[in-house]
């Protein structure tokens, strides 16, 4: 797990989706794309958010501290890589 500050460039709305975890059988989940700080060139990360987090409005241009987890899986003989965002706070100003 790696903790950055990074800055909010969009944010997805939130979907459901099943699972097994919670009572309800579904948990929400959105998309959130953060950008190093620096220049027009700096990386940029698509994070997924789950839960109570994914509900939470982040604002563009707005600098967060994120704890990014980066992980792989495999499906069909493919491999792809997910961006997790466990935690994400505003920063102060």
């Amino acid at each position: 797990m790696q903790t950055k500050i990074l800055k909010v460039i969009a944010q997805g709305e939130p979907m459901y989706v099943q699972s097994k975890k919670t009572e309800n059988g579904q948990l929400a989940k959105c998309y959130i794309r953060l950008k190093e700080l620096g220049g027009d060139y700096e990386d940029e990360y698509l994070c997924a958010m789950y839960g109570n987090l994914a509900l939470c409005k982040f604002t563009p241009g707005k600098l967060v501290v994120a704890a990014l987890r980066f992980q792989t899986h495999e499906s069909n003989g493919a491999f792809y890589q997910d961006i997790v965002a466990s935690s994400l706070s505003p920063t102060l100003p």
